[in-house]
């Protein structure tokens, strides 16, 4: 099943490759994607093989909280499409950087892009190629985690070299209704494999565990963290490069915006096919008898799809994994290379060919898909994958999402203000980094260890990871707008054209006057705003 997944995904993707001739298609897929595609791969790529197994795995451990991250995307996709995706698509730029140049200056570019990259390859490549490797380890336990990761990172690279983001998308579709598939089966067979019956995980699971709004001394997610869990989700889906690219490959407004809504309609039952099981998997393995689950909780998932599943449809899973893993693989390669070919090469020499910009994109993905190869057996040293992911952003996403939002919604933010947001807020975070290894302060991301405890009896601070992200935003923000406030003001043309104001809503009018009410945005996202709200108050 496996050997003829691969076989076929490699097909597709160089089938498209064959139509990649400009830097365009090979970019943006031509921007021809219809929104039913940027649905599917926005879907595809997020909840990959780390989402998969970090929903999992951390419901197994802390419980339903995790689904927070969730929903708040769905909201986040709204802010997005109402708000910022106008002015990318207007402006018709490759990068997030490039739009960052555009309203501030050419330093937030390079910086911001630089930033983009190392966070493309340390954070999304390399744990979408562990959680992969953990898989193939429960499968071959003989085979060394660095051996698997190699294998998986030259399979998901060699179609993404070969077609660029069409065959991403393209090849993200079809994973994408693999992934639910295979989801779903082993949402349903863990359920009955505990009885079928909800009363029984009531009576067995305490009833915090249940919720997903958690009291403030929670230390896995206390309800005030909701707002990083907002600003993470932003980053994620309104900044970063390997998630708005196909947005920014769509045929036109319309299809960006509802393949957004799309997506965040797919972000919302994961709380059944993807949270769920791992509570599930409370009831059926205990840590006494299963030590290797409660050492690893990342294993919970392909551990009950190995437990409950017959051979033929395991295969089926197992090549779900193996699209999980290449969705977000090919996805975060192909943004990387988009970064250095277009805000770089492009930028210093202008007068490349566009053959020569494509090839210059492949070598880039080769070499970004080393070093992501490279890295990834270092989460090891993490509790578990979701909280390597959420602990990384938190650091490094508040000062970008501070330089987005002030750039769309403060006319009077400037260069030097964005510049100065983003080298004074990653400053910031890396004292406090430096702090947490130090052991001058402790940076909780779940129940306090036996040293730890210790550590703040003696008078250790303790700070949630949590809370530190809007620490970050406000001293982010703070010196963007003094410094903004000190120095001349933007340009007025620049801030005219990449500036929100209730005017906007105005102008749109005519054009949303002739489409049917169905497909009018601002009904689709009132209806998505009243989904959300049912989810939250029954999981409340």
């Amino acid at each position: 099943m496996v050997l003829l997944y691969v076989v076929f995904i490699v097909g597709l993707g160089f089938y498209v490759a064959k139509r990649t001739a400009t830097t365009e298609d090979y970019f943006l897929a031509g921007r021809s994607l219809t929104w039913w595609l940027i649905g599917f791969s926005l879907f595809a790529s997020n909840v990959s093989s780390t989402t998969l197994m970090g929903l999992s795995s951390s419901a197994f451990g802390s419980g339903i909280s995790v689904y927070n991250y969730e929903w708040m995307a769905a909201f986040v996709l709204i802010v997005f499409l109402v708000f910022f995706l106008p002015f990318y698509l207007k402006t018709r730029v490759y990068t997030m950087p490039e739009f960052l140049g555009r309203r501030f200056d050419q330093r937030s570019r390079y910086y911001f892009s630089a930033l983009l990259i190392l966070m493309n390859i340390v954070i999304d490549t390399a744990a979408a190629l562990y959680a992969g490797a953990l898989v193939i380890k429960i499968i071959y336990p003989q085979i060394p985690l660095w051996q698997s990761v190699l294998a998986l990172g030259v399979v998901a690279g060699a179609y993404t070299i070969a077609g660029g983001l069409k065959a991403v998308v393209y090849t993200d579709a079809v994973q994408a209704v693999l992934l639910l598939i295979g989801a779903f089966l082993v949402a349903v067979l863990s359920f009955l494999a505990i009885g079928g019956s909800w009363s029984a995980v009531v009576a067995a699971v305490p009833a915090d565990d249940l919720s997903i709004i958690r009291p403030t001394s929670d230390p896995v997610l206390p309800w005030p963290g909701l707002l990083t869990v907002f600003l993470l989700g932003f980053y994620f889906w309104g900044t970063n490069q390997f998630m708005v690219q196909r947005t920014l490959g769509a045929k036109d407004l319309d299809n960006g915006r509802w393949g957004a809504l799309f997506a965040g309609a797919l972000k919302l039952p994961v709380i059944f096919i993807m949270v769920l099981p791992g509570v599930f998997g409370r009831l059926m393995y205990s840590a006494a008898e299963y030590p290797a689950l409660a050492e690893n909780p990342d294993l919970i998932f392909p551990t009950l799809m190995f437990d409950l599943l017959p051979v033929g449809i395991r295969g089926l899973i197992i090549a779900a994994l193996v699209a999980a893993i290449m969705s977000s693989v090919d996805s975060t390669l192909n943004s990387a290379s988009t970064l250095v070919t277009m805000d770089f090469i492009k930028k210093l020499k202008p007068d490349v060919p566009n053959h020569r910009l494509v090839i210059a994109g492949r070598i880039v993905t080769f070499v970004f898909m080393t070093l992501a190869i490279l890295w990834a057996p270092q989460i090891l040293k993490f509790p578990n994958i979701w909280t390597y992911l959420q602990q990384m952003l938190a650091y490094l996403a508040p000062p970008i999402v501070t330089c987005f939002f002030a750039g769309v919604f403060w006319k009077r933010a400037n260069g030097n203000g964005a510049l100065a947001a983003l080298v004074v807020g990653h400053l910031a975070a890396a004292v406090i980094f430096g702090l947490a290894l130090s052991g001058s302060i402790i940076v909780q991301s779940q129940a306090l260890t036996p040293e730890q405890l210790q550590m703040a009896a003696a008078g250790t601070p303790v700070l949630h990871f949590l809370y530190v992200a809007p620490i970050l935003l406000a001293t982010s923000l703070v010196a963007l707008v003094a410094v903004s406030l000190a120095s001349a003001k933007p340009d007025e043309e620049v801030v005219r054209t990449l500036t929100w104001s209730p005017a906007l809503l105005a102008e749109e009018e005519p054009a949303l006057a002739r489409l049917p009410w169905y497909k009018n945005y601002r009904y689709q996202s009132a209806a998505m705003l009243v989904l959300i709200a049912l989810f939250v108050i029954a999981w409340w």
